[in-house]
């Protein structure tokens, strides 16, 4: 095995045939391309494990529930326990889905307080949905009574 380090680059060989090439690093840095091990890592999956009641409640609303409470651990939330009791007992006040859509969106925005939760609920579909640029933003107005456009012609006779 033959190594070499042309310029910015480090080649092996063998038997004068180059083997693999890598950019040049650090010293104490590591040079890994994921070819060599058939693609990269698969990230690490961790499922949460419910301890508390109302741990147990909101992983009970799959998905959403558990997206929430990892994202909220991630953000570094500190009080979550006593948020999570709330969070729980709003289902029952307004339900299984407006409930995980709610957490669904407060998580969209990185808010993890009940409060807020609770915001998005009483918003309810009047909140506009988040949309990336240049995609079109619909938001469902409401209906209002309409009059012709005469109804707005001036009088004659009369001065205003």
């Amino acid at each position: 095995m033959e190594v070499q380090v042309p310029g910015k680059e480090v080649r092996l060989s063998h038997c004068g045939e180059v083997v693999a090439t890598h950019e040049g690093v650090a010293p104490g840095q590591a040079a890994i391309c994921d070819d060599h091990y058939g693609g990269p890592r698969r990230a690490p999956r961790r499922a949460p494990r419910p301890r508390t009641a109302a741990e147990k409640a909101i992983c009970g609303l799959g998905e959403a529930g558990e997206a929430f409470i990892k994202a909220a651990a991630a953000a570094g939330v500190t009080k979550l326990g006593s948020e999570l009791e709330e969070l729980a007992a709003m289902e029952a006040i307004y339900g299984r889905e407006p409930l995980m859509a709610a957490m669904a969106r407060a998580r969209e925005f990185s808010r993890f307080r009940a409060a807020d939760v609770r915001s998005v609920l009483a918003a309810g579909k009047g909140a506009p949905r988040h949309a990336e640029p240049g995609e079109a933003l619909v938001v469902d107005l409401p209906k209002v009574p309409t009059r012709p456009l005469v109804a707005y012609a001036a009088d004659e006779g009369k001065v205003s």
